[in-house]
C-alpha cells in the first residue's frame, strides 16, 4: 500500500519515523491553522505545533487505534497544548518579564528548521542537551508537567525550571541550526 493512501490510523501505529514524518506532513499545516486561529499569533501557533508534534512522536506508542481516530487523538493533544498555554499565559509572560527572558521571535528560516526535525526522533534530538535541561525539556514539552511540579520534584524554584527549558529549547534551536547547515 502507497504511503498516500495509507490511513492516519496505519501511519501513526507503523511506529517508524518515516511514516511518523508521512502523519505529520498530513497534519502539520492544519494544526498550525487550529492555533493561530485560537491565538492570532504565530510565533505561539508555531511553538504549540511543535509542542503537539513532539508529545505525539514520543506518546505514540500509547495509541491504539481501535481507542479512536488517530486525527481527534492528535487534536486532542492539540486542546491540552492550547488550555495549558491559555492557563500559563499570563503568568509565564510575567515571570519572564521580570527574569529579563525575552521570546526568541521565529523566522521563515526557523520555520523551515522545524519543518526538517519531521526525520529526527525526539529522544535523539534532546540527547544532546545538559541532564538538568534535558530532564526540564523533557518533563515540560514532552510529558506536559507544568513547571511548578517539576520544580517541587527537583527541589528548585519555578524560575530555575523555566529558565532550564527556555535554554534547552534555545540549545536544541542552535543545533538544529548547526545540522540544517552541515
Amino acid at each position: 500500500m502507497g504511503p498516500e493512501v495509507r490511513s492516519d490510523e496505519d501511519l501513526l501505529s507503523a511506529r517508524d519515523g518515516a511514516t511518523f514524518e508521512l502523519f505529520y506532513r498530513r497534519y502539520a499545516d492544519r494544526m498550525l491553522g487550529y492555533f493561530v486561529r485560537r491565538t492570532h499569533d504565530a510565533e505561539l501557533a508555531a511553538d504549540l505545533t511543535a509542542e503537539t508534534f513532539a508529545a505525539a512522536l514520543t506518546s505514540r506508542r500509547r495509541y491504539r487505534t481501535d481507542a479512536g481516530n488517530a486525527s481527534a487523538w492528535l487534536f486532542g493533544i492539540a486542546s491540552k497544548k492550547l488550555i495549558d498555554a491559555q492557563r500559563r499565559g499570563y503568568a509565564e509572560r510575567r515571570a519572564q518579564r521580570r527574569l529579563g527572558m525575552e521570546r526568541i521571535a521565529l523566522t521563515d528560516e526557523d520555520v523551515a528548521r522545524i519543518e526538517s526535525l519531521e526525520n529526527v526522533e525526539a529522544g535523539t534530538l534532546i540527547d544532546v542537551l545538559v541532564p538538568d535541561q534535558r530532564f526540564a525539556v523533557q518533563a515540560h514539552v514532552v510529558e506536559e508537567r507544568d513547571y511548578a511540579e517539576i520544580a517541587h520534584d527537583l527541589n528548585v524554584s519555578e524560575a530555575v525550571v523555566r529558565k532550564r527549558v527556555s535554554r534547552g529549547l534555545a540549545a536544541l534551536r542552535h543545533r538544529m541550526g548547526a545540522d540544517h547547515d552541515r
